[in-house]
Protein backbone atom coordinates (compact mmCIF):
# COMPACT_ATOMS: atom_id res chain seq x y z
CA UNK A 1 0.00 0.00 0.00
CA UNK A 2 2.90 2.31 0.71
CA UNK A 3 4.34 1.73 -2.78
CA UNK A 4 0.95 2.27 -4.43
CA UNK A 5 0.16 5.50 -2.60
CA UNK A 6 3.57 7.00 -1.88
CA UNK A 7 2.66 7.26 1.81
CA UNK A 8 5.52 6.13 4.08
CA UNK A 9 4.96 2.95 6.12
CA UNK A 10 5.36 4.72 9.51
CA UNK A 11 2.65 7.20 8.48
CA UNK A 12 0.31 4.38 7.49
CA UNK A 13 0.97 2.68 10.85
CA UNK A 14 0.18 5.96 12.60
CA UNK A 15 -3.14 6.24 10.75
CA UNK A 16 -3.93 2.65 11.73
CA UNK A 17 -3.16 3.38 15.42
CA UNK A 18 -5.35 6.50 15.29
CA UNK A 19 -8.23 4.49 13.84
CA UNK A 20 -8.33 6.45 10.57
CA UNK A 21 -7.63 3.27 8.58
CA UNK A 22 -9.21 -0.08 9.35
CA UNK A 23 -6.82 -3.02 9.87
CA UNK A 24 -5.97 -5.16 6.88
CA UNK A 25 -6.42 -8.91 6.61
CA UNK A 26 -3.61 -10.58 8.59
CA UNK A 27 -1.45 -12.84 6.44
CA UNK A 28 1.17 -13.44 9.16
CA UNK A 29 1.77 -12.14 12.69
CA UNK A 30 3.38 -8.93 11.40
CA UNK A 31 1.97 -8.59 7.87
CA UNK A 32 -1.44 -7.67 6.50
CA UNK A 33 -3.10 -7.45 3.10
CA UNK A 34 -4.85 -4.21 2.16
CA UNK A 35 -7.44 -3.85 -0.56
CA UNK A 36 -8.73 -1.09 -2.82
CA UNK A 37 -10.95 0.32 -0.06
CA UNK A 38 -7.84 0.85 2.10
CA UNK A 39 -5.98 2.56 -0.74
CA UNK A 40 -8.95 4.81 -1.41
CA UNK A 41 -9.31 5.72 2.28
CA UNK A 42 -5.58 6.40 2.58
CA UNK A 43 -5.70 8.77 -0.40
CA UNK A 44 -8.66 10.54 1.19
CA UNK A 45 -6.79 10.92 4.49
CA UNK A 46 -3.84 12.42 2.64
CA UNK A 47 -6.10 14.84 0.79
CA UNK A 48 -7.68 15.91 4.08
CA UNK A 49 -4.30 16.47 5.74
CA UNK A 50 -2.27 17.79 2.80
CA UNK A 51 -4.81 19.89 0.88
CA UNK A 52 -7.35 20.55 3.61
CA UNK A 53 -4.67 21.09 6.29
CA UNK A 54 -6.90 19.25 8.77
CA UNK A 55 -5.60 17.95 12.07
CA UNK A 56 -5.74 14.21 12.71
CA UNK A 57 -8.64 14.82 15.13
CA UNK A 58 -10.57 16.75 12.44
CA UNK A 59 -9.83 14.01 9.89
CA UNK A 60 -11.26 11.52 12.39
CA UNK A 61 -14.45 13.62 12.66
CA UNK A 62 -14.89 13.81 8.90
CA UNK A 63 -14.23 10.10 8.41
CA UNK A 64 -16.59 9.31 11.29
CA UNK A 65 -19.34 11.25 9.54
CA UNK A 66 -18.60 9.40 6.29
CA UNK A 67 -18.81 6.06 8.07
CA UNK A 68 -22.12 6.70 9.86
CA UNK A 69 -24.62 4.14 8.58
CA UNK A 70 -27.48 6.63 8.27
CA UNK A 71 -25.46 9.66 7.22
CA UNK A 72 -27.02 12.31 5.03
CA UNK A 73 -25.16 14.35 2.47
CA UNK A 74 -26.19 17.54 4.26
CA UNK A 75 -24.83 16.22 7.59
CA UNK A 76 -21.47 15.22 6.08
CA UNK A 77 -21.18 18.60 4.37
CA UNK A 78 -21.79 20.30 7.73
CA UNK A 79 -19.11 18.23 9.46
CA UNK A 80 -16.69 18.96 6.62
CA UNK A 81 -17.35 22.69 6.70
CA UNK A 82 -16.90 22.85 10.47
CA UNK A 83 -13.62 20.95 10.13
CA UNK A 84 -12.13 23.26 7.50
CA UNK A 85 -13.40 26.47 9.10
CA UNK A 86 -11.08 28.41 11.33
CA UNK A 87 -12.26 29.50 14.74
CA UNK A 88 -12.98 33.13 14.09
CA UNK A 89 -13.48 35.60 16.90
CA UNK A 90 -17.01 36.21 18.10
CA UNK A 91 -16.91 39.78 16.76
CA UNK A 92 -18.98 42.65 18.04
CA UNK A 93 -22.76 42.63 18.25
CA UNK A 94 -23.23 45.21 15.48
CA UNK A 95 -21.11 43.16 13.06
CA UNK A 96 -23.00 40.00 14.04
CA UNK A 97 -26.35 41.69 13.37
CA UNK A 98 -25.10 43.02 10.05
CA UNK A 99 -23.97 39.52 8.99
CA UNK A 100 -27.29 37.98 10.09
CA UNK A 101 -29.23 40.67 8.22
CA UNK A 102 -27.15 39.99 5.11
CA UNK A 103 -27.74 36.21 5.33
CA UNK A 104 -31.48 36.69 5.94
CA UNK A 105 -31.71 38.99 2.92
CA UNK A 106 -29.98 36.33 0.82
CA UNK A 107 -32.45 33.73 2.10
CA UNK A 108 -29.62 31.43 3.18
CA UNK A 109 -30.36 29.01 6.01
CA UNK A 110 -27.64 28.75 8.63
CA UNK A 111 -27.04 27.94 12.27
CA UNK A 112 -26.03 30.99 14.35
CA UNK A 113 -23.08 29.05 15.87
CA UNK A 114 -21.78 27.97 12.46
CA UNK A 115 -18.04 28.75 12.20
CA UNK A 116 -18.67 30.24 8.75
CA UNK A 117 -21.06 32.80 10.26
CA UNK A 118 -18.44 33.71 12.86
CA UNK A 119 -15.87 33.99 10.06
CA UNK A 120 -18.17 36.36 8.14
CA UNK A 121 -18.66 38.47 11.28
CA UNK A 122 -14.88 38.54 11.70
CA UNK A 123 -14.50 39.82 8.11
CA UNK A 124 -16.92 42.68 8.83
CA UNK A 125 -15.06 43.57 12.05
CA UNK A 126 -11.61 43.43 10.41
CA UNK A 127 -12.77 45.55 7.46
CA UNK A 128 -13.98 48.24 9.85
CA UNK A 129 -10.80 48.08 11.92
CA UNK A 130 -8.81 48.70 8.74
CA UNK A 131 -11.04 51.65 7.80
CA UNK A 132 -12.75 49.81 4.92
CA UNK A 133 -16.36 50.15 6.05
CA UNK A 134 -17.59 49.90 2.45
CA UNK A 135 -16.00 46.47 1.99
CA UNK A 136 -19.29 44.89 3.09
CA UNK A 137 -20.88 46.30 -0.07
CA UNK A 138 -18.90 43.65 -1.98
CA UNK A 139 -20.49 40.78 -0.06
CA UNK A 140 -23.42 40.49 -2.47
CA UNK A 141 -21.08 40.10 -5.44
CA UNK A 142 -19.12 37.45 -3.52
CA UNK A 143 -22.35 35.72 -2.48
CA UNK A 144 -23.62 35.66 -6.08
CA UNK A 145 -20.40 34.02 -7.23
CA UNK A 146 -20.45 31.55 -4.32
CA UNK A 147 -24.07 30.62 -4.99
CA UNK A 148 -23.08 29.56 -8.49
CA UNK A 149 -20.06 27.67 -7.14
CA UNK A 150 -22.22 25.87 -4.57
CA UNK A 151 -24.66 24.82 -7.31
CA UNK A 152 -21.75 23.51 -9.40
CA UNK A 153 -20.35 21.66 -6.36
CA UNK A 154 -23.60 19.84 -5.73
CA UNK A 155 -24.18 19.16 -9.43
CA UNK A 156 -20.75 17.52 -9.53
CA UNK A 157 -21.20 15.23 -6.52
CA UNK A 158 -24.82 14.32 -7.21
CA UNK A 159 -23.84 12.90 -10.61
CA UNK A 160 -22.28 10.00 -8.75
CA UNK A 161 -24.42 6.96 -8.06
CA UNK A 162 -22.83 5.31 -5.02
CA UNK A 163 -23.57 6.99 -1.67
CA UNK A 164 -19.93 6.63 -0.59
CA UNK A 165 -18.78 8.30 -3.82
CA UNK A 166 -21.19 11.19 -3.26
CA UNK A 167 -20.05 11.71 0.34
CA UNK A 168 -16.39 11.43 -0.57
CA UNK A 169 -17.00 13.88 -3.42
CA UNK A 170 -18.41 16.40 -0.95
CA UNK A 171 -15.35 16.10 1.28
CA UNK A 172 -12.75 16.26 -1.46
CA UNK A 173 -14.70 18.78 -3.52
CA UNK A 174 -14.99 21.17 -0.59
CA UNK A 175 -11.26 21.15 0.07
CA UNK A 176 -10.09 21.15 -3.51
CA UNK A 177 -12.77 23.67 -4.41
CA UNK A 178 -11.55 26.07 -1.71
CA UNK A 179 -7.97 25.78 -2.97
CA UNK A 180 -9.06 26.16 -6.62
CA UNK A 181 -11.20 29.21 -5.86
CA UNK A 182 -8.33 30.94 -4.05
CA UNK A 183 -5.94 30.24 -6.95
CA UNK A 184 -8.44 31.22 -9.66
CA UNK A 185 -9.37 34.42 -7.84
CA UNK A 186 -5.74 35.55 -7.79
CA UNK A 187 -5.25 34.63 -11.44
CA UNK A 188 -8.44 36.51 -12.37
CA UNK A 189 -7.27 39.55 -10.37
CA UNK A 190 -4.02 39.56 -12.35
CA UNK A 191 -5.87 39.26 -15.66
CA UNK A 192 -8.40 41.99 -14.83
CA UNK A 193 -5.68 44.27 -13.46
CA UNK A 194 -3.61 43.87 -16.63
CA UNK A 195 -6.64 44.55 -18.83
CA UNK A 196 -7.90 47.56 -16.88
CA UNK A 197 -4.52 49.10 -16.18
CA UNK A 198 -3.22 48.52 -19.71
CA UNK A 199 -0.36 46.20 -18.80
CA UNK A 200 0.39 42.93 -20.55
Amino acid sequence: MSRRTGVPVPTIKYYLREGLLSPGELTSPNQARYGEAHVRRLKLIRALTDVGKLSIAAVGEVLGALDEPEQSLHHVLGVMQRSVSTNAAAGDEAAHQEAEKFLARRGWHYHPDDPSVRALVDVVVKARELGHDRFVEQLDAYADACQGIAEADLDHVLRRTEVEDVLEGVVVGTMLGDAAIAALRRLAQQAVSARRLGEV
